[in-house]
């Protein structure tokens, strides 16, 4: 085991953990946003849905079995060239985002739809009955109806972008993966892994604790 300056190190922890949010809570805002945008459109597209589109509801669906699975690490390789396009380098804490942008958008349509399919059918019939038009049933009711689950399902998406997060570390990412790859395994230190573990551990169960809280709240509601 290399010994390491621990008054050095713990800057060093402060900063990953600071890059471990950072893209975490970037990629969460943007795939929610863009997922919440094709989970609709797959809601509303499906047959029997309020906006009908059997084309445009097989290519979407299609899009999301094909991308959703691919692990991250290949996700993130194979997209390095687009990557290196948009952002300049694949290489880095803001370039790994688009990549986990990527993925997690079409797992959060996943979510979206799946949420929105357990809404009781009554209360689009309800809204259709006093002439309210399809995208803003889409918006202004389903959406608020399914938000307790779709508050848990995005909290099951945050844990999963945090382990995400980790695995682009590993390929030079940044973050808490990269600090323990780089200060850790390569140099055989096992108290920097653990201490990199106990704070995978602390975020992990903050964003369930977090996301609880705020379901409860709105199931209250």
């Amino acid at each position: 085991m290399i010994q390491q300056d621990w008054s050095l190190l713990w800057p060093k922890i402060v900063e990953a953990t600071g890059e471990t949010l950072y893209m975490v809570l970037a990629t969460l805002a943007l795939s929610g946003l863009l997922g919440l945008v094709v989970g609709l459109a797959l809601y509303g597209t499906r047959k029997g849905g309020i906006l009908q589109q059997r084309a445009v509801f097989v290519v979407l669906s299609t899009l999301v079995n094909v991308v959703r699975p691919v692990p991250a690490l290949i996700a993130i390789v194979v997209l390095s060239p687009m990557t290196r396009e948009l952002i300049g380098t694949a290489v880095g804490t803001d370039a790994v985002i688009f990549p986990m942008t990527v993925i997690a958008t079409f797992g959060v349509a996943r979510i979206v739809e799946s949420n929105l399919l357990a809404v009781e059918p009554g209360v689009i019939e309800a809204a259709r009955a006093m002439g309210t038009g399809p995208v803003r049933i889409l918006l202004t009711v389903l959406v608020p109806e399914a938000l307790g689950p779709l508050i848990l399902g995005m909290t099951f998406m945050l844990v999963a972008l945090i382990d995400f997060s980790v695995i682009a570390g590993t390929v030079g990412g940044g973050g808490v993966g990269n600090l323990a790859i780089t200060h850790g395994y390569l140099r055989f230190d096992t108290r920097v892994m653990v201490v990199t573990v106990v704070i995978l551990i602390v975020l992990v169960q903050a964003a369930q604790l977090l996301g609880n809280v705020l379901s409860r709240k709105v199931l209250r509601r």
